[in-house]
């Protein structure tokens, strides 16, 4: 397996897309292993499309093209706008708002800094931001989606690490506040040094929120509906996602009535470049995966950490670590698929909860979008608010501190992250 990631890591290098720099390497180990039939490969390569949990992925990322286009995102921009007003900073902390209230919308962290830096980029120049900070903010908030339901990346993690994703849903949701919380905080004591007044002498009267909540209260409901109906077995995790869809398409054609036929086929096109991308990265893993169990690798590279400790914390924090290094590197999807197999069974062998390790894992190596070489937010945010991603990480590190601040509560205090699962599903 050495030579497979020396090849993956070279090909990476080189500029290669993720889905053919996996498979290629993946190819490399079966023609190193003579003894194992070559014709396993293109089975390896069907195998993850067949995972019933992994079908909520697409229907997920359809369901959150959809309400983007139906209005939806318009009127939590509004209400975010409505809530942060008085606050220094205000359009800065629209987007760490809208950040959360979206991640039960998109589930894409990557899509919501992009969605962001387009929406608010352009008022936030105007109003005397930086285009480093804007691209900061927008950039940095959407890790929070990494957590609030539902997450690609958390769905992920449950079908791969067979951990239940209605679980991994409901624990989302303190971690999901907590982070939007710290990034306020960061938000207003930047604001202050850089004198980013409020827009709004006080707060919105509690009319004119209550106005704006029942504006956007589809999609408020939304990730309610979804852990409701798992935990009481309306859907299941797979089925929530075609719920989902049909929630929108009945939100934006019904409710707000913003659904044309030219705007359905325009998120249909746009979906299906989105699912493509992700599911051909998912098959490709298939073949990669495949040599990591031949090879015994979560078995070798158990003995080696346990060997170097047996505390659990210790552990934990040699793991986020090595998390943290893979998330520079890789993008959080394939993390996910090649990191989770081999790290489940080795903190259940020490006793901590997958549920507790998913999502700090999720939040962790999700920071990897906004860090050099390889960010997929930190340039693409960038590139939207027209700024050096030098500037951008620069600006990015107050809000950094504040995520690792979330992070260490969460390490230390998993009942936080497992108060609510226990609460509706029961230890």
């Amino acid at each position: 397996m050495l030579l497979v990631l020396f090849v993956f890591l070279f090909l990476l290098f080189f500029g290669m897309p993720v889905a053919f720099a996996i498979g290629i390497s993946g190819v490399v180990f079966f023609i190193n292993t003579p003894d194992i039939p070559f014709s396993i490969v293109v089975q390896r390569v069907l195998v993850p499309s067949q995972s019933f949990t992994m079908l909520a992925i697409p229907l997920f990322i359809f369901a959150g093209n959809l309400m983007n286009n139906t209005g939806i995102t318009s009127r939590l921009v509004k209400l975010a706008n409505i809530l942060t007003g008085h606050m220094h900073g205000n359009l800065a902390q629209v987007s760490v708002v809208l950040s959360t209230l979206m991640g039960g919308v998109s589930g894409s962290a990557v899509a919501d800094a992009a969605m962001e830096a387009r929406v608010l980029g352009p008022d936030m120049v105007k109003k005397g931001y930086t285009r480093g900070y804007g691209a900061a903010v927008n950039g940095l908030s959407s890790l929070i989606t990494a957590t609030i339901p539902p997450s690609m990346g958390l769905i992920i993690y449950g079908a791969v690490g067979e951990v239940s994703v209605g679980r991994l849903f409901a624990g989302g949701i303190l971690p999901g506040i907590m982070m939007m919380v710290a990034l306020m905080v960061a938000v207003d004591i930047t604001a202050r040094k850089k004198k980013h007044m409020p827009e709004r002498p006080k707060a919105a009267g509690l009319k004119e929120v209550l106005k704006a909540l029942l504006d956007g209260i589809w999609a408020l409901l939304f990730p309610i509906i979804l852990i409701v109906g798992i935990r009481f077995g309306v859907f299941t995790p797979s089925e929530s996602g075609a719920f989902a869809a049909v929630y929108a398409i009945f939100v934006g054609a019904v409710v707000y009535k913003e659904l044309t036929w030219i705007r359905f086929v325009a998120t249909l096109k746009d979906s299906i470049v989105d699912i493509g991308g992700i599911t051909l990265i998912i098959s490709a893993s298939g073949i990669f995966g495949y040599g990591i169990v031949y090879d015994r690798v979560a078995q070798n590279l158990s003995g080696v950490i346990t060997g170097i400790t047996q505390n659990p914390l210790l552990l934990f924090l040699l793991i986020i670590l090595s998390l943290v290094a893979a998330g520079m590197f890789i993008e959080t999807t394939v993390v996910a698929l090649l990191l989770t197999p081999i790290y489940v069974p080795i903190i259940t062998s020490v006793g901590i909860d997958p549920v507790h390790f998913g999502l700090v894992m999720m939040t962790v190596t999700t920071m990897g979008i906004m860090t050099p070489p390889l960010g997929v937010s930190l340039f693409s945010t960038s590139a939207i608010m027209g700024c050096p991603p030098e500037d951008t990480f620069k600006e990015s590190l107050p809000f950094f501190v504040g995520i690792l601040g979330v992070v260490a509560i969460m390490v230390l205090f998993p009942d936080l992250i497992l108060f609510v699962p226990n609460m509706i599903f029961g230890k």
